[in-house]
This record gives C-alpha cells, structure tokens and sequence, in this order.
C-alpha cells in the first residue's frame, strides 16, 4: 500500500501488550512470559513488515498470477531459516514453509491475492492508480505479510527456547474466487496439523466463533449457431438467449430458496455485434448458503436451469467448477483463546494523520459510520453468527481446528471490496491493524504449543461440530486448480 512510517502505536503496543499471560498458561514457567521477547522482536520490525506490504500492494496481482507477491513471502520465510515446499497443489504461487519436528504441528495461515478493477492510490479521495487495474480490496497484501511476521517470530521464539514441535506456515493463493485452499485441503496438506491460526483485515478488531457463507461458482457456456440476426435470424440459435433464459429462471428461484441464500452473476461473453446471432455466451454464476447440505440441492437447481434454457433456445451448455467452498466451522475454544490475546494486544492508535486521512475518507461512505476511535477498540467476543461473506478457510476450518481473528487495518465503517478499503490499507493504518493480527497470532501459536490442555478441548469440540460420520467431499472436481481464471 502506501509510504509508512512507525507511528505512536509501535511503542504503545510495546508498552501495552506485556501484560503477563494469565496465571492458567502454561507459557509460563521455565519459559517465562514469552510476549516480551515476542511483542518486541515485532515492533523492531514494524518498517520492515510494513515495507514487505506496501510491496505486494503494489504488485496487486490476481488470484494464481501471484508469482512476485509469493517469492517477497518465500524470501522472507527462507532467511528466517523455514523449509519451503513452493508449487504444492497444483498452484505455482502456493508454498508452505515449516519449521521444527513433531507434535504438535501448529499452522499459520497467509494469502496474498488482489481484486481485478479495484486500483486506487492511498488517498481519501477516488483515484485509480491504473485504470481497470487490480487492488487489494480484501487486504490480503496485509494478511499474508502479518502472517508471515507471526510464523517468524513464533520461530525465534521456538528456536531459543528449544521448543518441539511443528511451526508450518501456509501461502495460499486465490482465494477470490480461485479456491487455492480447497486444492490444498484436496491434497492432504493439512491432515497433520492440529491447529491453524489466521486472521482477515477488517474495520474493527475482534476475535470470534462465526460461521460463513458456503459458496459454489461456476462460468456456464451456451454454444449455438451464429447467422445474420436481419437477413436470416431463423438459421440461428443464440447462445445469448440460452444465457438469458437461464439467469431468467434462476432469478426466479430466489422466491423459492431459504432466504439467507445469495445467487448472483455476471455475463461475461455476450456476443460481439447485434447483427449477429451470437453462437457463444458466457455467464458466471456464485450460488451462496450457510450450509453446504442445502447449497448442494440449490446448486443442483441451478444446474437443471441451464439444461432448460439449453433445450428450450435450441443451443447446448456446459460449464466448468471454478470454485466450490465450505462454511466456517467454528472452534470457541480456539477462538476464546485468540480473543484474550487479542485483549492483551489492544486495536490500533491513530496519529493525527492517521485521523485526518479517516476523517475524510468516511464522508465517502454510506452514513452513519462508526466512530474513529472505534479502531482503537476490542470488540466484545461473538458466537453463533454468520458473516455473508465466503471463503476457502471454510474447507480447512472442516479439516483441521482453526481460528481467525478480524484487525481494523481499515477505516471504521469501510466495507471489504471496496476502493476505501485499498486506500487505508495502503497508509500506516493498514500496517498498524496488520501488526495488532501478527501479535495476536504470535502469542495464540505460542499458548497452543505451551498449554497442553488447549488442543484436546478444541479437538474434542471439532469433532462435536463436524459430526462422527462426517466425510468431506467437495463439488470442486477438476484435475487442478484454474489458474487462468482471472485471465
């Protein structure tokens, strides 16, 4: 994202986050309070990680064409003296990095994908660095980078205090829409871990045991017969027709499906001239639910469309999986445990600049905002909810326990996606929610290898969760993962 500069919050932080652990941690003891060593080694690095970022914003590259924004991490990872095993999955951007032997096997997660169409410079007002450009609309320049700092520091801390154990970091590409995760998962890449630790940029800081949105994709391809739409429309069959005809009757379920159910698309490929009957079209098509159960028969509803308007315009479909993920399965012994460090760490101090730039680009926003200062605040701890929103974390979070945290590396009130949001993303904000994510990580890693009556009880309720006779199978059924899906 933009210039940074080590703000107030660095030394707040320090001063602020080496609360001892509570007297329950077993990361006390021989080891001592770990967060000291920890939260410093952090703040001394806060340029340097800052820099890493503002890095991968710039190259805001799309889902699988991550190539520089993954080598930056790998690079990082590499010189902190990690393992790497890079092109895992079938991805050329994915890699994990691992450090250690044995049990148990903790993972930090990390992504590095932008959003096509959404450039825009670090400024409170529109601006698009590249027209039709790409842009870190969801943060993940800021994920992958507080990410990585959290693995390193965890690292040092393993190495110098001759922690056992496993410390593997995750860099997982595409997941805008590509599923990177769900191949990965696919793979058995995660079948020995015993926790993951993420976090997601946010406008607000909080640590929670939500649920998501289930999500399948797919682009749906009608081919017809072209032929001159005046002279001789009776010779033809448009496959724009067949597109039409199925977005018709798809939009017409949305009376018929459970009301927390989101079906949208775009038409991709429409023809090229009016004056001709196009023989090709294209639409693609996201089908979303909070339980995969019901998103299957949704989905299968879908599918059945497209072969009626196939049939009834006279042209023939297919259609290729582009993306297929699960709902978040939250784990509150994990999660309750991330909130607490999360506590200790506190949310994100604003300079006087930081409040000037805020203070104009939320008169961009839809009113009413939220307060400034709400940045600063942890929020209370949440279960039970579902966020409308979908990700690939949901295929691992069914997997293997897992728990993620949100940090305000926006401004409060900014929606993800947004040209907002890439603006602060882009400033110290964005590095500071980013350093608030890698502390809280670092001292949830260090707990999970330290107490070692976390991990049963967060395994014991993972499996109560998922249920005995659980099986994972996932409607993304092709060979590898579509690395030219953003092309």
């Amino acid at each position: 994202m933009r210039a940074f500069r080590r703000s107030h919050l660095s030394l707040a932080l320090a001063g602020a986050c080496v609360v001892a652990l509570p007297a329950s941690s077993s990361a006390q003891g021989k080891q001592g309070d770990p967060s000291k060593a920890v939260l410093a080694a952090l703040d001394a690095r806060f340029d340097h990680y800052a820099g890493v970022a503002k890095q991968i914003w710039g190259f805001a590259e799309v889902g699988y064409q991550e190539v520089k924004s993954s080598a930056l991490l790998q690079q990082e990872l590499s010189q902190a003296g990690f393992t790497l095993d890079v092109g895992v999955a079938g991805a050329p951007t994915a890699f994990t990095a691992t450090y250690g032997s044995g049990k148990p096997v903790i993972a930090i997660i990390g992504e590095f994908d932008a959003l096509p169409g959404l450039s825009q410079e670090a400024s409170p007002f529109k601006k698009a660095v590249a027209e039709s450009g790409a842009g870190h609309g969801c943060g993940h320049h800021l994920f992958g980078t507080a990410s990585t700092a959290a693995a390193i520091a965890v690292k040092e801390w393993m190495a110098a205090n001759k922690i056992p154990g496993t410390l593997r970091f995750y860099g997982t590409p595409a997941e805008e829409g590509g599923s990177g995760k769900v191949f990965m998962v696919r793979a058995g890449l995660f079948k020995d871990v015993d926790a993951v630790v993420s976090w997601h940029p946010g406008d607000r800081n909080v640590a929670d045991a939500n649920s998501t949105l289930a999500n399948i994709s797919a682009k749906f391809r009608f081919h017809g017969k072209s032929a001159h739409a005046a002279a001789a429309p009776d010779k033809g069959r448009s496959a724009l027709d067949g597109v039409e005809a199925m977005t018709h009757m798809v939009n017409m379920m949305r009376e018929h499906v459970p009301q927390d159910t989101r079906i949208h698309y775009v038409i991709t490929n429409g023809g090229r001239a009016p004056n001709v009957v196009p023989d090709f079209a294209e639409v693609f098509m996201y089908a979303r639910q909070g339980d995969m159960r019901v998103l299957d028969q949704i989905w299968e509803r879908i599918l059945a469309a497209a072969q009626g308007a196939a049939m009834g315009t006279g042209t023939t479909v297919d259609h290729e999986t582009i993306g297929a993920v699960y709902n978040i399965l939250p784990n509150e012994v994990l999660a309750r445990l991330q909130q607490r460090n999360l506590e200790r760490v506190g949310g994100v101090t604003y300079s006087a600049e930081d409040r000037t730039f805020a203070t104009e680009l939320q008169k961009s926003l839809d009113r009413p905002v939220p307060p400034i200062d709400d940045a600063a605040r942890v929020h209370p701890f949440e279960k039970g909810g579902v966020d409308p929103a979908s990700t690939d974390m949901g295929d691992v979070s069914w997997a293997v326990p897992t728990v993620a945290l949100s940090a305000a590396t926006w401004v409060p009130g900014t929606p993800a996606h947004s040209w907002q949001a890439v603006a602060a993303g882009g400033t110290p904000i964005g590095a500071k929610g980013m350093m608030v994510a890698a502390k809280t990580m670092s001292l949830t890693a260090i707990d999970l290898f330290t107490d070692a009556t976390i991990l049963p009880k967060a395994r014991a309720e993972f499996d109560q969760r998922r249920g005995t006779d659980f099986v994972y199978r996932t409607r993304l059924n092709r060979a590898g993962p579509a690395l030219d899906y953003r092309k």
